[in-house]
């Protein structure tokens, strides 16, 4: 009878135990690990959990790993232990444009997920170390429903490992600094190139201006911020008085203009060995026309004038 008894308590115990609710959020970050190594995370995170929990789990199946959606705000516990191993993350594609700015990109993303382009600016400046190309320029899936902190968050350190992977790889580390001004040259290039064959040399008369003392002069420096989009005029050269007006100041902008793809930074770390310091569109294909002397590039603007 006492060993019954017991039983009987325990028994009611849990069953009390697992209609107390749980407060989460509508899409929740599932950490990698074991059970218990999850259940302790999501305790950390302020979700009320506990060891009890961890054991129902083993009897329930693994939990999913990564965005799950939840779908409510509170939910009994045993139904939520039961979305941790059932749930699967409704996708939504997101794709960030290679030379796009983030003025661009968040306002084009806060009207796809209905979210709210300050505050994932505000979370960007929080997590980013770069004031641009933070994101790097690419398709990336993400849960229905999920908020601006922990959207900016994933983009983020997703760039940050590529980044640092491709670093690493170049350079035998990473450094953030560094790779400020890889970013900023790949960003350049990002703009000016016709096509990805072109990035490389491009990125040659970057250099060779640099090292010559020369301003770049380029228009895609001024494509910045909200101006992503808008057409350099003569004027905007004038009127401009940032460090982004490359037709007046020497040297790189103080930072990246735009997201970058994977081969406008490998020109930008590789560029082609060249004595080009000039390149003019060429109306005909569409690509440019590159040349060693002002001379020569005087031509090719007569050139495309008359076309």
């Amino acid at each position: 009878m006492w060993a019954e008894n017991i039983a009987v308590v325990l028994i009611i115990s849990l069953a009390f135990y697992i209609t107390l609710p749980v407060k989460s959020t509508q899409t929740l970050y599932v950490p990698q690990g074991s059970i218990g190594s999850i259940i302790s995370q999501l305790a950390k995170k302020g979700y009320n959990l506990s060891v009890v929990d961890s054991y129902l789990l083993r009897f329930m199946g693994q939990p999913q790993q990564g965005w799950i959606f939840i779908g409510k705000n509170r939910l009994n516990r045993i139904d939520f232990l039961h979305k941790l191993t059932s749930s699967k993350a409704m996708i939504n594609k997101v794709t960030l444009i290679p030379g796009e700015t983030l003025e661009i990109f968040f306002e084009n993303l806060a009207k796809e997920l209905k979210l709210d382009k300050n505050k994932l600016m505000q979370y960007y400046k929080e997590y980013s170390r770069y004031p641009e190309a933070g994101i790097y320029a690419d398709t990336y899936y993400v849960p229905v429903g999920i908020k601006e902190k922990h959207l900016i968050q994933f983009l983020v350190r997703e760039s940050g490992k590529r980044y640092k992977a491709l670093s690493n790889k170049i350079y035998g580390n990473y450094d953030p600094k560094q790779w400020e001004k890889i970013l900023t040259v790949a960003s350049i290039i990002q703009k000016e190139a016709a096509n990805n064959k072109e990035m490389p040399l491009v990125a040659s008369v970057i250099y060779n201006r640099l090292k010559k003392g020369m301003r770049l002069q380029m228009d895609g420096t001024l494509n910045y911020g909200k101006y992503s989009h808008i057409k350099v005029t003569s004027e905007r050269i004038k009127n401009d008085k940032t460090t982004f007006n490359t037709y007046k100041f020497k040297g790189l902008p103080p930072s990246p203009i735009g997201a970058v793809s994977l081969s406008a930074i490998k020109a930008a770390v590789s560029p082609a060995k060249t004595d080009y310091l000039y390149f003019m569109k060429n109306s005909e294909t569409g690509t440019h026309d590159f040349s060693k002397s002002f001379k020569a590039h005087r031509k090719n603007i007569k050139k495309a004038k008359k076309k």
